[in-house]
């Protein structure tokens, strides 16, 4: 689960075995879980957080989008791009 960004508190990450899915970042804090495509942006599924927390994450992730993307590739090798 190589964790690609700590801020405010969340942990984005991916897991290894997702290369044949399209690119996407999951993010965590305590028991608190959500999960967003990239290029575009968009949630996927989400846990535990409330609409105001999906918002800021959903900026967060914007602003991050290339280097997600970037740290897709480098884990997974290039594989399923969107």
């Amino acid at each position: 689960m190589p964790t690609v960004l700590r801020s405010g508190g969340y942990r984005f990450f991916f897991f290894s075995n997702e290369g044949s899915e399209s690119p996407h970042i999951h993010i965590e804090r305590d028991d608190r879980y959500a999960k967003f495509g990239l290029a575009p942006v968009r949630l996927e599924r989400s846990s535990g957080f409330n609409s105001i927390e999906l918002n800021k994450l959903r900026r967060m992730v914007e602003e991050q989008e290339e280097f997600f993307k970037e740290k897709w590739d480098e884990h997974f090798g290039g594989k399923k791009r969107a």
